[in-house]
């Protein structure tokens, strides 16, 4: 373009002019070439099937479901899998689907293929829809309806999966839970088998064991020392008995018995009499059966009739145990009397060994209950650390013990299908258009396409032309007066042949303008 030039509306006017059929002629290519490739593609239909999200029957207030992701998480682990190979494989054969491409594809490009036609799942509130694209508007809702009958029982199926997966789970930590939970029993229980008696609950049985036995060996020391007391005026008595020459044993007894005490009786009858009253005397004083004292006054009631008994079988029997025939009553009653204090002495000799026998006992359960009292610190300290793990393992345990059954009725919820579910809420119908190819927006844009090369041509060639076309450029251009313009002078012979080079260019333009508008004109119309 010459310098100096504009772009007036007479210059654009008159330069469409000398090209126009610069801009028609790829306008009119562009479009009949686009329309003819717009025929030749298939019809590609759509058939989508909406699936409503039910919840859970039962409320979650009553029944909790192990299963807890949200659609979107379960959409995107069920999709791998309907989308699978072995899955879309037997939808291919089952359908017939993609015969030409299977004729010269192998399967996996085939699958690829449909995995491509096959819209992932989309959700809006509580409901997705699954969209599948093909050639066969029948096949195509076929299939669709086939991928959301997949969906539903896949998603059933991974419900199923996953609520048995938690409860076997929970199932086995259960069982490891008791195992250790009773490992730990019988540690705690073998613990306290073996330190029975030592354990902090038994403290106070202990200490009253040991208050008990201190209290019965101090009774039974006193006992001793009272036994010893009477044993040491009975050996007085003896020995005054047993002296050469003794004194009337009456005037004896009196002058020896202690201050306070009974006159000694005369015979045996007056001592089981007088052993008698001291039993009564001790009774009424509220002794009762084990007190040494009163133990001690019975024994030798019994001693004492069972010496009367003999003494009158012997005198039935007519053969008295001594010879005191001979001898005066006094003797007769001093050596009686001998027998009796020797008698006497002996009970309580066997009555001290006796109580120094229990009160050896009796110390030795005082120092036992003592030891265990004394063993006790550190047995709690033992305990305490055996129960606080067996108070975690069994808090754990009856944790697990509550989840396992819940679980166990999550997965009897999931078993009979009550549990949260797809359903079908809108099959797939046979569509009746095509979605795919828009041949109105295909044509346009290709119509525009050579609209556009043809402007671009134009364009070009003005911006290359450096020659002037009237007199006013020349003026315009140069700053120049142009004085005076020579016409083109032709022979008549050159006037024709331009003349028919023109119509033959015209006519041959117009004819592919023409032959273009109606291949466009067939390839919209059918």
């Amino acid at each position: 373009m010459l310098p100096g030039k504009s772009l007036t509306p007479e210059f654009v006017v008159g330069m469409v002019r000398r090209r126009f059929w610069l801009l028609i002629l790829p306008l009119a290519i562009a479009g009949a070439v686009t329309a003819l490739y717009a025929r030749q593609l298939p019809d590609m239909y759509s058939a989508d099937t909406v699936i409503l999200v039910v919840p859970q029957k039962i409320p979650e207030a009553f029944v909790r479901s192990t299963v807890s992701d949200n659609i979107a998480d379960r959409l995107q682990t069920i999709t791998p899998t309907i989308l699978s190979r072995s899955r879309l494989e037997r939808i291919i054969q089952d359908y017939n689907l993609y015969p030409q491409e299977r004729g010269r594809l192998p399967m996996e490009d085939v699958v690829a293929l449909m995995r491509r036609n096959v819209v992932f799942p989309q959700t809006k509130d509580n409901s997705f829809t699954i969209r599948y694209t093909g050639e066969n508007p029948r096949q195509v809702a076929q299939v669709a309806n086939r991928l959301s009958s997949l969906f539903i029982d896949e998603n059933l199926a991974d419900r199923r999966n996953q609520a048995e997966g938690t409860d076997n789970f929970l199932e086995s930590r259960l069982a490891e839970a008791k195992a250790k939970l009773i490992e730990k029993e019988k540690a705690l229980e073998a613990y306290k088998r073996e330190h029975a008696g030592e354990l902090p609950s038994q403290i106070g049985s202990n200490l009253q064991q040991v208050d008990a036995a201190q209290s019965r060996v101090s009774d039974t020391r006193s006992s001793i020392d009272r036994a010893q007391e009477r044993r040491l005026v009975l050996e007085q008595q003896l020995a005054a008995l047993q002296k050469p020459g003794a004194v009337d044993p009456e005037a004896l007894a009196a002058t020896s018995r202690p201050p306070g005490a009974d006159a000694p009786p005369s015979g045996v009858q007056q001592q089981l009499a007088q052993a008698e009253n001291q039993v009564t005397a001790l009774e009424a004083k509220g002794l009762k059966a084990g007190h040494p004292d009163l133990d001690q006054a019975r024994r030798r009631v019994r001693d004492l009739r069972a010496q009367v008994a003999r003494e009158a079988a012997e005198a039935a029997a007519g053969t008295p145990s001594t010879p005191t025939r001979a001898l005066s009553s006094t003797e007769l009653e001093r050596r009686r009397q001998v027998s009796g204090l020797q008698a006497q002495i002996a009970e309580i000799d066997s009555q001290i060994a006796r109580m120094q026998q229990d009160a050896t006992r009796f110390q030795a359960v005082a120092d036992d209950a003592q030891r265990r009292a004394d063993a006790m610190p550190a047995r709690e300290s033992e305990l305490t650390e055996l129960s606080r793990d067996y108070g975690i393992l069994q808090a754990s345990y009856n944790t697990l013990l509550g989840k396992k059954q819940d679980s166990q009725i999550a997965a009897n919820l999931e078993e009979q299908a009550v549990g949260e579910q797809f359903k079908l809420l809108d099959p797939a119908q046979v569509p009746g258009r095509p979605y795919s190819p828009n041949r109105m927006a295909i044509n346009t844009t290709g119509a525009a396409a050579g609209l556009g090369l043809g402007v671009l041509l134009i364009a070009f060639l003005e911006y290359r032309d450096r020659s002037f076309r009237t007199d006013d450029e020349v003026g315009r251009v140069l700053g120049l007066p142009v004085l005076a313009v020579i016409p083109l002078m032709q022979s008549d012979l050159d006037l024709r042949r331009s003349r028919w080079r023109a119509v033959v260019t015209y006519v041959a333009l117009g004819g592919v303008v023409i032959g273009c508008a109606g291949l466009f004109l067939f390839a919209v119309g059918h």
